[in-house]
């Protein structure tokens, strides 16, 4: 009965910022490794960010510098504050709650003048 469900997605310009939030229901983020995925048009699924229940992070190259993963245990929502936001970041954007193998619904990300 694991529900992951995100908000925050929309249309920002280039150099912009957006925060997505992945809110859980039926498991707790402060004891599993949450991670960032994103799938860009006709592009497979990849890597963007973890953070382990220990509060290890680690992000892709890509990312590096300009997202932040993060987690407030009390509402038990997962983050990811994009910065300095690229056209090459537009994808529909997923959480993962891997200790789980549970995925969120997705959304879209779109960065255009």
């Amino acid at each position: 009965q694991v529900q992951l469900v995100q908000s925050g997605g929309g249309l920002v310009q280039p150099g912009g910022s957006l925060r997505l939030s992945c809110a859980a229901s039926g498991i707790r983020v402060s004891v599993n490794a949450m991670d960032w995925y994103r799938q860009a048009p006709g592009k497979g699924r990849e890597f963007v960010a973890t953070i382990s229940s220990g509060g290890w992070i680690n992000y892709a190259d890509s990312v590096k510098g300009r997202f932040t993963i993060s987690r407030d245990s009390a509402k038990n929502t997962v983050y990811l504050q994009m910065s300095s936001l690229k056209p090459e970041d537009t994808a529909v954007y997923y959480c993962y709650a891997a200790t789980e193998r549970y995925w969120g619904q997705g959304t879209l990300v779109t960065v255009s003048s």
